[in-house]
């Protein structure tokens, strides 16, 4: 099972997009765990090595920075959320993104 994180300001916003992206994997049958949380649980997520995939919410991409080296030295892949992806709530598509970052890193 693999164990995708996304993270937005507060939680909240991307709530309903794990929830899209729960339900286009139980359609295709893929082994994953998807949780949305708040940017400051981050850092812990990344510590104690949670995470095979980090997205974060389109209005955070501002903070990419602070945790791309973080990501980079725990070998987590990590990118922003599809703008268009997200504001149709398209799970599939955020899916699709995640597993590919998934498999691109494992093959690295």
């Amino acid at each position: 099972m693999k164990n995708i994180f996304l993270f937005c300001d507060a939680g909240m916003s991307t709530s309903l997009l794990v929830s899209k992206m729960r339900e286009s994997a139980k359609v295709h049958n893929v082994d994953v765990e998807i949780q949305a949380l708040p940017f400051g649980k981050s850092f812990e997520i990344i510590q104690n090595n949670k995470a095979d995939c980090i997205l974060l919410g389109p209005q955070i991409k501002f903070l990419l920075k602070d945790i791309e080296e973080k990501c980079e030295k725990h070998n987590i892949p990590l990118d922003v959320v599809n703008s268009i992806a997200y504001g149709t709530m398209n799970g599939e598509k955020v899916l699709k993104q995640a597993i590919k970052m998934i498999k691109a890193n494992q093959n690295k």
